[in-house]
C-alpha cells in the first residue's frame, strides 16, 4: 500500500531531472522520516505527523522545481520590468501605426469606408505577434543567457510629479481624431463618395463649386481648431482666452455652415438625379434645416459647456 510519503516522493520525482532522481529520493525520504520522527517524539500519533509534514514541505511541484533549479515564471524578476517598458512602448504606436497604413492602402484601392475594418483586424494581428515574441524572446534569454548586467536604478530615474491637467489626454486625442478625420473626409468625398451616376462615376456630397472658396475656408478653420487643441492640452486649463478663441473658432465653421445650409448652397445639386427626392426643393429645406438647426444647437451647448469649464477652473 502506497503511504502519503511515496505518493509525496512520486509526485516529486516526475519531474526532476533522471539522473538526479535517486540521489534526490533518497535525501527527501530521509529528510521526511526524521522530521516525522521528531514529532512522534513529542507525543504525535505518525499519520498525523506524517501529513502535518508533507504539508509544510508543500507542494512537490514546486519543491522539485527548487531542486531542478527550474523557475516557475515565464520572466523572472531580473527581466519583467524591462519586458514590461519595451511592450508597453511597442503596443503604443507600432499596431496604430501598421494598421493605419493598410487602411490608407485600402482607400487608395478605392475601399472607401470598407478600409476601417481591415486596418483595425491587421492592428490587431501586429499587437498580438508584438506581445507574442517579444514575451517567447525575454523568455528564452531568461533560460538561456547568464544575468545580464542592468543598469542600477537611481533616484535620477524618478518622474516628476504630474502637474494636474483638468485637460485629459484622451479627450485631446479625440477631438483631434475627429477632425484629422473630417478634414480628410472634405476632399476625400469629392473623389470617392457612397453615390454614383448611372455610369458609374463618382458623384460628391458637397457642391464642387464650394472648392473656389468656402471648403478650402472651412478646412483651415479646422486646422486652426486642431492646433488650439494641442495648445489647449499643452496649458492644461481652461482660461478665458482659450475660451474666446475656441467661440471664434465653432462661430468660423458653424455660421458659413448654417448659411450654406439654409441657401441650399452646401449639397451637391446632382445628387437629385440619382436620389430623386432631393430633386424635390422641399425635401432639400428640410435637409438644409435640419443640418442648420444641428449645428447651432451643438454650437451653444459646447459655448455654454465650455464657458461652464472656464468659469470653474478660474475662479
Amino acid at each position: 500500500m502506497n503511504t502519503l510519503t511515496d505518493r509525496y516522493l512520486a509526485a516529486t520525482l516526475r519531474s526532476v531531472p533522471t539522473q538526479r532522481r535517486d540521489e534526490i529520493a533518497s535525501e527527501l525520504r530521509a529528510s521526511i522520516e526524521d522530521m516525522i520522527e521528531d514529532r512522534t517524539g513529542s507525543g504525535q500519533d505518525t499519520p498525523t505527523a506524517e501529513r502535518e509534514v508533507l504539508t509544510e514541505l508543500g507542494n512537490p511541484d514546486e519543491l522539485a522545481a527548487r531542486y531542478a533549479d527550474r523557475r516557475l515564471q515565464l520572466i523572472g524578476p531580473t527581466y519583467y520590468l524591462v519586458w514590461l517598458r519595451l511592450l508597453k512602448l511597442l503596443l503604443s504606436f507600432i499596431p496604430a501605426l501598421v494598421g493605419t497604413i493598410v487602411a490608407v492602402v485600402k482607400v487608395a484601392e478605392g475601399s472607401g469606408f470598407g478600409a476601417i475594418g481591415p486596418g483595425l483586424v491587421v492592428a490587431l494581428h501586429v499587437a498580438v505577434h508584438i506581445g507574442f515574441w517579444l514575451t517567447l524572446t525575454f523568455a528564452m534569454i531568461e533560460r538561456s543567457q547568464p544575468a545580464m548586467d542592468l543598469p542600477d536604478w537611481t533616484v535620477d530615474q524618478l518622474p516628476d510629479v504630474p502637474a494636474h491637467r483638468d485637460i485629459s489626454l484622451a479627450d485631446t486625442i479625440a477631438s483631434v481624431v475627429m477632425l484629422v478625420v473630417t478634414i480628410g473626409y472634405l476632399p476625400f468625398q469629392h473623389y470617392r463618395s457612397w453615390v454614383r451616376d448611372t455610369d458609374g462615376d463618382n458623384i460628391p456630397i458637397l457642391d464642387p463649386a464650394l472648392w473656389s472658396f468656402w471648403l478650402p475656408a472651412l478646412i483651415v478653420v479646422l486646422l486652426g481648431t486642431l492646433v488650439f487643441e494641442i495648445v489647449k492640452y499643452r496649458i492644461g486649463h481652461w482660461n478665458w482666452a482659450l475660451f474666446g478663441t475656441k467661440a471664434l473658432l465653432n462661430l468660423a465653421f458653424s455660421v458659413p455652415l448654417v448659411w450654406l445650409a439654409l441657401s441650399d448652397r452646401l449639397l451637391n445639386p446632382a445628387l437629385g438625379e440619382r436620389l430623386s427626392w432631393l430633386a424635390d426643393a422641399d425635401n432639400r429645406n428640410i435637409i438644409g434645416v435640419a443640418i442648420a438647426v444641428g449645428t447651432a444647437a451643438i454650437l451653444v451647448w459646447d459655448l455654454i459647456d465650455t464657458a461652464l469649464k472656464t468659469r470653474r477652473q478660474t475662479a
